[in-house]
């Protein structure tokens, strides 16, 4: 049996109900994505999200009904979202709204969508603020919040790096502060007071001179929580400067072909990342079954896709949680109902997950998969570090 692009089971049983965007032939399903703008390196996500369900209706859809995606460029810019997230549900009446890509975007149209009983879901942003279902709770992520990475990190550096100043370049919005606010708490009180800061606005065009800043000092230990430009840059720019810390970077930056190309592969050999995707370029899944299915997919459906970008395949997790869900819904299709069964995956096996992460969620758990896996680039793929 197909592993990645089996149906999956526990499709309920009982009369049709339907809600906006849902018939006997169609899901309509809505997002916008930065297929333009400072974050257009990461619309290959919402690419590879459209290709799926295109994928899944050649198939046959869900229980005859085909998925339609509606995908919207948003330019990264929150009013632009807004304003393309009204239209996905004033006038295209979608069913829901689904991996909408970066913390300020999500929260921008958050209360909006929660007013209007749209389910928000697997937005692809980690913001710990996306995790609050007594306030929101038709808003839900799908990876660990960047708290909880903050916290991974800083937890690694005491056991590993018990002394020494720390330094940190991030973006100055809700993203790059919960990330610090995390690395803060795993660090704790006692190591908290050795953090040098750097904040850049996102539409600034390099950040080589907050680089310079925090090298001043040369501080052991660097974090970047930026997205694959800026964090591009300020890795080159530390390896020009032969300045040489131990350097951890956020998760979604992970992109060889976005980041460490860019970057330079020699400046990014020893770089550290949490992880929870099987990367296609580790030779740990050349012989695993859901990497060759995907590789074999991808041929097909994505054949202008980057195979060793764990952006395009990661993105199949998104769209395949979505999928689990509509399953689950069986002829009930009312938005309460989407809700109802997002908040009721159990064990659910993240798709071209690393071993051990697993989607569970509830009423009140929000932080669909909490696993985490350090890994360092060691030139040519990213590798699990020994803890």
């Amino acid at each position: 049996m197909s592993m990645l692009f089996a149906a999956a089971g526990g499709e309920a049983i009982g009369q049709k109900a339907y809600g906006p965007g849902v018939s006997d032939t169609e899901i309509v399903i809505g997002q916008t994505a930065p297929y333009s703008g400072p974050a257009s390196a990461l619309s290959r996500i919402h690419k590879s999200e459209v290709s799926y369900f295109e994928y899944l209706n050649a198939k046959g859809g869900i229980s005859g009904r085909k998925v339609r995606l509606l995908s919207y460029d948003d330019g990264f810019s929150p009013p632009k979202a807004f304003e393309q997230v009204r239209r996905l549900v004033e006038q295209d009446e979608v069913a829901a709204v689904f991996s909408l890509l970066g913390t300020a975007i999500n929260i921008s149209v958050r209360q909006y969508l929660n007013g209007k009983k749209v389910p928000q879901l697997f937005t692809a942003a980690q913001s710990s603020s996306l995790a609050d279902p007594q306030r929101y709770p038709y808003t839900m992520g799908l990876l660990p919040t960047l708290r909880s990475e903050g916290v991974f990190y800083g937890k690694h550096i005491v056991a590993t790096k018990p002394r020494g100043k720390i330094a940190v370049i991030y973006q100055n919005d809700d993203f790059g502060k919960d990330l610090v606010g995390g690395l803060k708490e795993g660090l704790g009180s006692q190591r908290e007071g050795q953090v040098d800061s750097q904040p850049f606005e996102v539409t600034v065009p390099t950040v080589e001179n907050q680089v310079a800043a925090l090298a001043a000092s040369r501080p052991e230990v660097l974090l970047i929580f930026a997205y694959p430009k800026h964090t591009a840059q300020a890795i080159r720019k530390v390896h020009e400067m032969g300045w040489k810390p131990t350097i951890y970077m956020f998760s979604g930056s992970g992109s060889i072909s976005s980041t460490i190309k860019p970057a330079g592969v020699e400046a990014s050999t020893g770089v550290l990342r949490a992880a929870f995707f099987k990367d296609p370029t580790d030779p740990r899944w050349k012989d695993d079954p859901e990497m060759k299915e995907w590789l074999e997919y991808s041929k097909q459906y994505t054949p202008d896709a980057d195979v060793s970008d764990y952006l395009n395949s990661s993105a199949i997790a998104f769209a395949k949680v979505l999928e689990q869900v509509l399953r689950q819904c069986g002829d009930n299709l009312t938005r309460e109902n989407i809700l109802k069964q997002a908040q009721s995956l159990h064990d659910f096996p993240l798709p071209l997950g690393l071993p051990g992460a697993v989607v569970n969620t509830s009423e009140t758990n929000y932080e669909p998969v909490k696993f985490m896996e350090l890994q360092r680039f060691d030139g040519s793929t990213w590798v699990p570090v020994e803890q």
